[in-house]
């Protein structure tokens, strides 16, 4: 008992600064690969590696030679199994990092123009979203962040219009042909129509059609925002991020809006002084 006592004590004092930073690196990676996991289809399957590597431990304890050395043959292979069953998994992970603001070198300051090009832009979505709602016509509509939608746009008609609500209230009309399909919008025009998107193939609400499970899958698989009308209640959900929330009311969407567009209190305040330099040189 002593001895034992006596190994763990030099054990901590050998440690060092570097050992205690990569147990914090470890952890926290590990932390973020179960957050990333917990709720996709994924997690199943970690629980079962989990299982395997406790039987091959019991095993091997009881010197079970033939399975024992299955089980260890698997594990072994479990880079590459990890590599084919959680691609999904390890796309959208390496995409998050890729977004990350850390790799933005330059700020993103709007220009006047773009400014208000952009507040009309979250008006007219607004103002679409709930007529949709109030007719319960449903509607699928995905705002591109930094992560561009070619391959999602190429699945529809192009449009290449300048953003109103009337224009979408007529897309989204019933019986017309790009009714069922998703409008992919870039900054302030509607870039495509028609579109199809990936469905999400984790577990959702059973009362929530294909059309809440496509817009989750856009939003597991990049970083846009999706406006999702429901044809049969009218209500108006939110999906971003691989998260959904539902009931969306005029202050809670034109707040995701406005922080999709960047239209932020600073922007705001940007957009003042120059509207006052703006006057102050006679511009109109």
């Amino acid at each position: 008992m002593l001895d034992t006592i006596k190994v763990m004590i030099e054990a901590v004092q050998n440690i060092s600064v570097i050992d205690v930073v990569d147990i914090i690196l470890v952890t926290v990676l590990i932390y973020q690969i179960f957050k990333l996991v917990k709720t996709t289809r994924a997690s199943q399957v970690i629980k079962g590696l989990i299982v395997l590597l406790i039987a091959a431990m019991v095993s091997s304890f009881l010197q079970m030679k033939v399975l024992s050395w299955i089980l260890t043959y698997i594990l072994n292979a479990g880079a590459i199994i990890v590599v084919v069953l959680f691609q999904p998994e390890i796309r959208k992970g390496l995409e998050k990092i890729g977004r990350n603001r850390i790799f933005e070198t330059t700020k993103n300051l709007l220009s006047y123009e773009n400014i208000l090009l952009y507040e009309k832009a979250v008006d007219e979505l607004i103002n679409a979203a709930q007529s949709l709602s109030k007719s319960k016509t449903g509607a699928l509509i995905i705002i591109e962040g930094r992560t561009g939608l070619q391959d999602v746009e190429e699945t529809g008609t192009r449009v290449d219009a300048v953003i109103s609500s009337a224009l979408l209230l007529n897309i989204f009309e019933p019986n017309t042909p790009l009714h069922d399909g998703a409008v992919i919008v870039k900054k302030d025009r509607v870039s495509s129509a028609g579109c199809f998107l990936p469905l999400s193939q984790n577990v959702m609400d059973k009362e929530l059609g294909t059309r809440h499970r496509a817009g989750m899958g856009i939003s597991e698989e990049s970083d846009a925002l999706v406006i999702i009308v429901s044809e049969e209640t009218g209500i108006i959900s939110l999906a971003e991020d691989g998260k959904m929330t539902r009931y969306m009311d005029t202050r809670k969407l034109r707040e995701a809006l406005e922080r999709v567009y960047g239209l932020t209190k600073t922007t705001k305040n940007q957009k003042s002084r120059l509207f006052v330099r703006r006057a102050k040189h006679g511009e109109e």
